[in-house]
C-alpha cells in the first residue's frame, strides 16, 4: 500500500514538472536550413537579459489577478544585428529564448504581492553569413 502512494505522488511530481517546464523555451525566429553560398562565417552568440513585466494595476494581491506588461521587450532582430549590419545576407538564423531561470525567481513575485515579476532570461543566437 505504501509504495503506490509513493509511486502516484512520484508521477505527480513528474507530471507537474512536465507541464510547468514546457513553456520555458521559445524560438523567435528559426529559418529552414538552406545550402546556399556562404562566405563560410558562421555567428552566434548568447547572454542573460532580464525580461521583468510589472502589473498594470500595481496593488498588492490585487495585482496577482490583474495583466502584466513587460519592461523589456525581446526582439529577435536586436541580436541578428550583432552579426553585421545587413540582415539581407544572413541565412539559417536562429534566435531562442529560455526562460527556464524564471521557476525559481517566482519567489520574486510572491514576495512583492504580485506586482512585479523578475525573469532572468537566457536568449542565444546563430547566423551564416553569406558571401
Amino acid at each position: 500500500m505504501r509504495s503506490s502512494t509513493t509511486w502516484r505522488k512520484l508521477m505527480a511530481c513528474m507530471a507537474a514538472s512536465t507541464f510547468l517546464l514546457t513553456g520555458c523555451t521559445k524560438t523567435l525566429i528559426k529559418d529552414d536550413v538552406r545550402t546556399s553560398k556562404t562566405s563560410g562565417d558562421h555567428c552566434s552568440g548568447e547572454e542573460w537579459v532580464d525580461d521583468s513585466a510589472i502589473a498594470v494595476l500595481p496593488i498588492p494581491v490585487v495585482a496577482f489577478v490583474v495583466p502584466h506588461v513587460d519592461l523589456h521587450d525581446i526582439k529577435a532582430d536586436e541580436y541578428l544585428k550583432r552579426c553585421g549590419g545587413d540582415p539581407s545576407k544572413l541565412v539559417n538564423r536562429k534566435v531562442e529564448t529560455n526562460k527556464t531561470a524564471c521557476i525559481p525567481a517566482g519567489l520574486v513575485y510572491i514576495i512583492t504581492l504580485g506586482i512585479w515579476q523578475w525573469c532572468p532570461t537566457h536568449v542565444s543566437w546563430q547566423a551564416d553569413i553569406k558571401a
